[in-house]
């Protein structure tokens, strides 16, 4: 095949619209865009349309939304839009091996991460937890394996001593997009992927609420990795007595402490200092239960924290 495809393009959250953006603004021929069912959304649990949705819909490209592509109608109704290709980014619905089969030149995914290394719903969380020096983007052909299929392109990039999954995530959005549009035109042309290598596959697990929950008998430097790793979801905490707080910006200090981990050695405009297993945390920006993110200037300010105990 030459020249141009038709192209399905499938993905449902924020990291999926770069793509879908660079594959409209190459002039590929995007036929169709599905993502998942509109959900429940903010504090009026309002029927919100997902990100891509709202793109699509803003480019002018048709919508499907089906609960699941399991069923043979499902099927046939993509089938109808006759692709040669589908591109899958984060859609979070299973794709099987009859639907894979269905695009002539089957179904490529943009993932997060350097593979087999991250495989998984977390990759960019799972990377920075890891203490990773570099992650990166593949273009994989899928395969009815958890992203265990044969890889066209990959993109390495360092992870910043201070980066957030926030601020990863955007720049790894923008790499897979740009890899994407410079892979297509050997996907079209038939271009073979090559296989994952066997060994140093890991598996990148859904982040969990349970996981936010602070544990300071850890490292300063496992710590600074968690604040990073779980932000913009779902946020370091730490509990003060009765009080939760949440945690979304901190940094290691050099030196040792000899105070019971958790116990706030000083607290200033410059940070709230904690005892850790090993070494110490600077806590940066905090929030209270129902009440605005803080900069540790404001959040010290009326509150005596120092000999304080956070658990």
């Amino acid at each position: 095949m030459t020249g141009t495809a038709r192209i399905v393009f499938a993905g449902t959250p924020e990291f999926a619209v770069p793509t879908l953006d660079a594959l409209v603004a190459a002039g590929q021929r995007v036929v169709a865009v599905y993502t998942q069912p509109d959900r429940p959304a903010g504090r009026g649990r309002q029927l919100t349309a997902s990100p891509v949705k709202q793109r699509a819909l803003a480019l002018g490209l048709p919508v499907e939304q089906p609960a699941s592509l399991r069923s043979a109608a499902a099927r046939t109704r993509l089938a109808g839009y006759r692709p040669d290709l589908m591109v899958v980014v984060a859609y979070g619905l299973l794709l099987g091996p009859k639907l894979l089969a269905l695009p002539a030149l089957g179904c490529v995914n943009v993932h997060a991460s350097l593979l087999p290394r991250w495989r998984g719903a977390a990759p960019i969380q799972r990377a920075i937890l890891a203490g990773d020096a570099e992650t990166g983007v593949a273009i994989m052909r899928m395969d009815p394996g958890l992203d265990t299929g044969p890889v066209h392109a990959e993109r390495a990039t360092p992870i910043g001593a201070h980066e957030s999954a926030r601020a990863l995530h955007d720049r790894l959005a923008a790499l897979g997009a740009a890899l994407l549009v410079e892979t297509l035109p050997a996907i079209v042309a038939g271009a073979t992927p090559v296989a994952q290598a066997a060994r140093g596959a890991t598996y990148a697990h859904k982040l969990t609420k349970a996981e936010a929950r602070l544990d300071w008998s850890r490292s300063a430097l496992e710590l600074d990795r968690a604040v990073r790793a779980f932000d913009p979801w779902p946020i370091a905490e730490t509990r003060w007595g009765e009080v939760v707080l949440r945690i979304h910006r901190a940094m290691v200090v050099e030196g040792p402490s000899a105070a019971a981990p958790g116990t706030v050695l000083r607290a200033d405009r410059d940070g709230i200092e904690v005892a850790t297993g090993a070494g110490v945390l600077r806590l940066l920006a905090l929030q209270a239960p129902g009440g605005k993110v803080l900069d540790a200037a404001q959040f010290v300010a009326g509150r005596e924290l120092t000999g304080a105990r956070f658990e």
